[in-house]
């Protein structure tokens, strides 16, 4: 899981934006969920800047309904608490796995960020929603391999 940025942003100065995030999640035979996200961080933060990869619930998030990994502008993940919300879509208001992470990308939209996320439930539903251009990500299920980069 790694973001892609705007194509016409990088066009202009010929600049390459960082691609280091790198998320997974699991669901085993159980049903259990797990969820992992690592980032190579920011190139030039403001000193002392903790991203959203290292804050529970806003760029990861695991409980009994779904694993989550975000990816994209972490201080609006923080904000919208992106990992944890697609979870508590699915609680509280009772909605699927491929609902909730529609409403969560939608709620991001709104408040001016971009990315996606990777998530799974404990029946082992996998959705890879995002907002921009395009975002590196795949899946592996008893069916095969997936993996793609646009939408």
């Amino acid at each position: 899981l790694t973001g892609v940025t705007s194509a016409a942003a990088n066009a202009d100065a010929q600049i390459r934006k960082p691609m280091g995030k790198v998320g997974a999640v699991a669901c085993d035979s159980n049903g259990d969920l797990a969820a992992a996200t690592s980032t190579g961080g920011m190139t030039n933060k403001k000193f002392g800047r903790v991203g959203d990869t290292a804050i529970v619930g806003a760029g990861t998030y695991a409980d009994s309904t779904c694993a989550v990994s975000c990816t994209g502008h972490g201080e609006f993940f923080m904000l919208g608490v992106t990992a944890y919300d697609l979870a508590a879509r699915m609680r509280y208001k009772g909605l699927s796995l491929e609902e909730a992470a529609a409403e969560t990308i939608l709620h991001l939209t709104k408040i001016g960020g971009e990315g996606g996320l990777i998530a799974v439930d404990a029946l082992g539903n996998v959705v890879l929603p995002f907002n921009s251009d395009g975002m590196y990500r795949g899946y592996v299920t008893d069916t095969g391999v997936v993996t793609q980069i646009y939408k």
